[in-house]
């Protein structure tokens, strides 16, 4: 599946530092830069989308963003603009300037995933209608558009929260996602969820998919991954 590129564009080190840890768990490649003249030494046409702050120094969000929406080597990247100017002029202004979402400071992590994936969903349609629609491994078959598991020929009814897991688990064998990847992930809506909660729903879905059970591995400290034999 196709990698998305991501470059987070912010004065503030820490806030990157943050943003590229956490967009990088979600499987993005991601770049940072600490001001708008940083930025634009890098290749910005190349990437997939921009996340962008208002109040940078000489050169800000705003400007920036005017300059790379009049370059057409870069006029096609969506901006995300991510700032503590929250008024309505200046979010019509972001808009006004081609931008793609407009996120106020502070806000959850959570929350820029979703509208991250939105945003890629929107601007890179294709690349989402041609995604896997069926994962395999060895007799054991996940049909990602009926929504149902087949194990020798035998469906195994799952729950909505287990099919995901499995999903999320068999799409990246190998990978360990720790609870909160899981939570992220496939628990993206709720407000309020256990890590509990994410070990029953595995200790079931274990059960459920009898002798694949076994490659769904606990990484003690760490979380689940799916090992394949």
């Amino acid at each position: 599946m196709k990698t998305y590129r991501i470059l987070v564009v912010d004065d503030e080190e820490d806030l990157c530092e943050i943003l590229k840890f956490n967009l990088e768990n979600e499987g993005y490649t991601v770049d940072t830069a600490n001001s708008a003249e940083e930025a634009l030494r890098k290749d910005i046409g190349s990437y997939n989308l921009m996340l962008l702050d208002v109040m940078m120094g000489e050169i800000s969000g705003f400007k920036l963003a005017n300059m790379l929406k009049q370059d057409p080597a870069t006029a096609q990247v969506p901006i995300i603009f991510i700032t503590a100017r929250d008024t309505e002029n200046d979010t019509i202004t972001g808009f006004n300037l081609g931008a793609d979402d407009y996120i106020s400071k502070p806000f959850s992590l959570r929350e820029v995933a979703a509208r991250v994936k939105a945003v890629l969903r929107r601007t890179n349609a294709n690349d989402f209608e041609q995604s896997v629609e069926q994962l395999t491994y060895k007799t054991l078959t996940l049909d990602i558009v009926k929504k149902k598991v087949v194990i020798n020929g035998e469906e195994t009814p799952l729950t909505k929260k287990e099919f995901e897991i499995l999903q999320l688990l068999l799409l990246n064998k190998g990978r360990v996602f720790s609870r909160e990847d899981i939570l992220n992930k496939v628990w993206s809506d709720e407000v309020y969820v256990l890590d509990r909660t994410i070990d029953v729903n595995i200790t079931r879905l274990r059960k459920k998919i009898g002798e694949y059970g076994k490659c769904i591995v606990t990484r003690l400290g760490y979380g689940y991954c799916f090992e394949a034999d």
